[in-house]
């Protein structure tokens, strides 16, 4: 299985963009071409999936076991004739000293030859001791190729091939010049989604031109092809899963068992793991489609999943939907299952304040959203549940201390204001922020939401139990 990890020496290099060009140009040539992303992260594997024309899988070292990770990598690769991975921040950065969660550790696990980006502006004869240094570091790491990046120009470029060419071993596979016109507009959470810019497929089209008159494609897939294992190899080392096909989100349950479950999916709301509406699916759901902004009825469903997104940037489209609001609203008091994440979270609320202007949202949940400058809460967490969750982990003990956590992640530029005092709470935080710094994922009736952001992992499957309790409700079953 042709394969390889693009990263980079720093975050910001550029590798985004690169991945991204990467994707479509070798798409173009009529690759099928399977992409994933070091995460946890929505925006970046957004633009990958669009640029591939297949979902982007992301690999999380710290919430997935290496084994998840293997599992969910060649289960999604089989088919595909290059598996791109693009990581996150540098090759070496991670949470510990020991860099089990980097780049260059998911790199090992998976035997992905290391092409690496480099920002070389600024730079000439300095490029040798750094790509020298990144080779030394660890020699399980194959860096085999360098992307130079935002050149100042062909003296700028001839230079930098000629000084890697006589102090290592690396092969230039590309030199991008500096363009404004490559760049993608960035906000407050990074890049602006794709599913938000109506002319991402333009703009991603002009990149993989881009990509692919400087970059040298046949060297690029020569290096995917090196990897030290065999395909059959991989997929018994990553474990019994590998050879199972994946799901679609065009797959509709089909079983007297199944329920619709609404998911809000537009300009807003765009922040959803392919791997979690797989899981949702497998359980039994068929996943609707609706638009917050959009659509003026509700359809129907038999449970709603709004995750996050950008909610503060549409906040008056959406306040004008107040149709779709008032039956998101009377579904809500009437005990439908409903569960939101973050942007999910913001739009159940009374309203939005940002930037001295505020709108009028579904109102459900009685307390107002504040944007700030800076993030409020950002990071992995750590959840213990409470006694008031609504589909607890199986055999569980609430709140006890040997209870393990949840694991998940959070980023969010808002605080929840003005949250009356008698509120209950799902889990208690044991690191990161959520709602206010000691609790989150607000429970009112049957609706769960929360800042933080899960993963159906083998810690915590809550898919299957979500979709389990929609389908209590459905049928009107005791817990």
């Amino acid at each position: 299985m042709n394969r390889l990890l693009i990263s980079a020496a720093h975050k910001s290099s550029g590798k985004t963009t690169i991945s991204i060009g990467l994707c479509a140009a070798l798409k173009k040539r009529g690759l099928v071409v399977q992409p994933f992303k070091k995460g946890p992260d929505y925006i970046d594997p957004l633009w990958l999936g669009m640029a591939a024309g297949r979902p982007c899988y992301t690999l999380d070292g710290y919430l997935m076991s290496p084994t998840e990770i293997g599992d969910e990598f060649a289960r999604h690769s089989r088919g595909a004739d290059i598996a791109l991975i693009e990581g996150n921040k540098g090759l070496y950065d991670g949470l510990d000293l020991d860099g089990g969660n980097s780049n260059a550790a998911l790199a090992t696990l998976l035997d992905a030859p290391v092409v690496l980006v480099i920002d070389a502006r600024g730079m000439t004869r300095g490029i040798a001791p750094l790509i020298l240094g990144y080779q030394a570091f660890d020699n399980r790491i194959r860096i085999e190729g360098v992307i130079l990046n935002r050149l100042g120009g062909s003296r700028h470029e001839a230079k930098l091939r000629a000084v890697i060419e006589h102090y290592t071993d690396i092969p230039v596979l590309g030199a991008i010049q500096h363009d404004e016109a490559l760049q993608i507009v960035e906000r407050h959470l990074g890049l602006i989604p794709s599913n938000e810019m109506a002319a991402a497929n333009t703009r991603i089209d002009a990149i993989a031109s881009v990509i692919a008159t400087q970059v040298d494609l046949e060297k690029l897939l020569a290096v995917a092809s090196r990897s030290g294992l065999a395909r059959d190899t991989l997929d018994v080392a990553c474990g019994a899963m590998a050879g199972k096909p994946a799901p679609t989100i065009n797959t509709i349950a089909e079983s007297k068992n199944s329920v619709r479950i609404g998911i809000a999916r537009d300009a807003a709301f765009g922040f959803y793991y392919p791997g979690d509406l797989d899981a949702l699916q497998a359980a039994g759901a068929e996943l609707v489609i609706f638009d917050a902004i959009h659509d003026k009825t509700l359809p129907a469903v038999d449970g709603l999943f709004i995750g996050g997104g950008f909610p503060e940037a549409h906040m008056d489209a959406l306040a004008a939907n107040r149709e779709l609001q008032k039956q998101i609203s009377a579904g809500i008091e009437s005990g439908m299952p409903v569960y939101a994440e973050c942007g999910g979270l913001m739009y159940l609320a009374r309203r939005i304040e940002w930037n001295g202007r505020s709108a009028s949202m579904v109102g459900v949940i009685p307390a107002d959203i504040k944007m700030h400058a800076r993030p409020v809460g950002r990071g992995y967490v750590h959840l213990r549940e409470t006694e008031h969750g609504l589909w607890p982990r199986p055999g569980n003990a609430a709140s006890a201390e040997t209870t393990p956590l949840i694991h998940a992640h959070e980023f969010h530029y808002s605080s929840v204001e003005n949250l009356p005092p008698d509120v209950k709470f799902a889990y208690d935080v044991k690191r990161g922020y959520g709602i206010d710094g000691e609790h989150d994922g607000l429970v009112y009736k049957n609706l769960l939401a929360s800042y933080t952001h899960l993963r159906d992992v083998a810690n915590n499957h809550w898919a299957t139990r979500f979709v389990a309790f929609v389908r209590r409700h459905k049928h009107k079953e005791p817990a």
